[in-house]
């Protein structure tokens, strides 16, 4: 094994090791931006469906079209997104969410122990 090689394998051992030791604090962040998205989208299926197409492609008109959601419910939900830091996009024309769930997230209320 050539000085290179070793050191990428060095480096990827490291990288490992800091993921390891950085799990716990990862998954208590995601906790709580979880607990924290659910609580803004409450029991609405259109907010809740309206988050989920939140992948920076879309604009909040094409949201709303997909969704039927309210015009201002959209809007005021990507401020309080925004806010609580669960959007990774700046303008909020193209919202992105800053957090990755999975396609059945909402569903049961997320009472399921996310």
């Amino acid at each position: 094994m050539d000085e290179q090689s070793e050191l990428l394998k060095a480096v990827r051992e490291i990288r490992d090791l800091i993921r390891l030791m950085a799990e716990p604090a990862i998954a208590e962040r995601d906790r709580n931006f979880r607990a924290e998205l659910i609580r803004l989208v409450g029991s609405s299926a259109a907010k809740g469906k309206s988050v989920l197409l939140m992948d920076g492609t879309l604009t909040q008109a094409e949201i709303r079209q997909k969704t039927n959601v309210n015009q201002g419910h959209l809007s005021t939900l990507v401020k309080q997104l925004k806010e609580s830091k669960l959007l990774s996009d700046d303008d909020g024309k193209k919202p992105k969410l800053a957090i990755s769930v999975p396609p059945n997230f909402f569903d049961a209320g997320g009472k399921d122990g996310r």
